[in-house]
């Protein structure tokens, strides 16, 4: 029976994909997903308290000796256009038309912040090459221009598109984004420069654990005021901000993500493929044997059907002239 061999291609790199898989299923000694640490912190954001005042953006801004921006922090035409994290701005807020919540008739619209969700299974981290980017002992994601060597393969992996990239720096060109002010909390003990300036406590800093209870028992208590979910509880596996509102999360631009954390299908398949080597190896070893095989197959076939069109030469079953050989070995 002749084989397709487009079908057979295909056919291999099934059974690659799936010997690989199955290789780390039967790896012995096998470790479980390391849970989560309840003492790792986190950042809640009530964005039905949230006024857009912008203090937040200004004490990030101040913090990390950013540049000023063009406009003064109270300018209120920042809203005008929805906006992102950059080199030049670790967060940054935006304004969505509609009450925060059916309980606030008085407040025309919601406002809602973005920086970096320190995932706690940072997919950024698990694409760094070099190591450049590592999750603290407390949590957060941070990052170490000094080893980076701007590939960057993290901001291709981040799964809410947030590191920023200093394209206009080119002999030290770095990744920016939020470190959750590990060295301001680290050495004062104090909150992180955004949640400490917070006048209406929209946000609250401290351990992620504590914050996803406090969370959940408000929206137990106001269900008129919260949509019953946590935003970043499980998204990608779960992240250290988590977000409370009064109206579904995708019409704040938070984006509506799979609870699998991308680094748990790359890592798996990464390990078992540098451990297991001999079963890809082995694979297309046998899967260049076999077309070798259909090949020469076919050529003798074609060769039966047309005995007049002799062979090459160098085709299976080509016959040796030895009037040929001669004239060569007398020259």
């Amino acid at each position: 029976m002749e084989i397709d061999r487009r079908l057979f291609i295909k056919s291999g790199i099934a059974s690659l994909a799936g010997g690989c898989l199955a290789a780390q299923d039967m790896e012995p000694g096998k470790k479980p997903a390391k849970e989560s640490n309840p003492d790792y912190v986190g950042c809640l954001v009530d964005t039905t308290v949230c006024i857009g005042c912008r203090k937040c953006e200004e004490a990030c801004n101040r913090q990390n000796n950013l540049p000023k921006p063009e406009l003064p922090f109270t300018d209120k035409r920042v809203f005008r256009e929805k906006r992102r994290p950059s080199v030049a701005a670790y967060t940054v807020v935006n304004q969505y038309p509609g009450r925060p919540s059916p309980d606030q008739r008085q407040v025309k619209d919601t406002f809602c912040k973005v920086q970096c969700m320190h995932c706690l299974k940072p997919a950024c981290v698990s694409a760094c090459i070099v190591g450049a980017l590592v999750k603290a002992a407390d949590g957060s994601v941070i990052y170490n221009p000094d080893i980076c060597i701007g590939c960057r393969y993290c901001m291709l992996a981040c799964p809410f598109e947030i590191p920023a990239y200093e394209y206009n720096e080119a002999l030290k060109p770095r990744i920016t984004k939020c470190e959750f002010c590990t060295d301001r909390v680290k050495k004062t003990g104090a909150n992180p420069a955004c949640a400490a300036a917070c006048p209406t406590e929209a946000l609250l800093f401290g351990h992620r654990s504590k914050l996803l209870q406090m969370a959940k028992a408000r929206v137990k208590d106001r269900p008129d005021r919260y949509v019953d979910y946590i935003y970043g509880e499980n998204e990608v596996g779960g992240t250290a901000w988590l977000y409370m509102t009064g109206r579904p999360h995708v019409e704040l631009d938070l984006i509506a993500l799979q609870t699998a954390a991308p680094p748990e299908l790359t890592e798996s398949i990464q390990h078992s493929v540098y451990k297991f080597g001999a079963i890809p190896l082995a694979l297309y070893g046998a899967l260049a044997g076999v077309m070798w095989y259909i090949r020469r197959s076919r050529r003798l076939k074609e060769n039966q059907e047309n005995p007049d069109n002799p062979p090459g030469e160098n085709s299976p079953g080509a016959k040796k002239d030895p009037t040929l050989k001669a004239q060569g070995e007398q020259s």
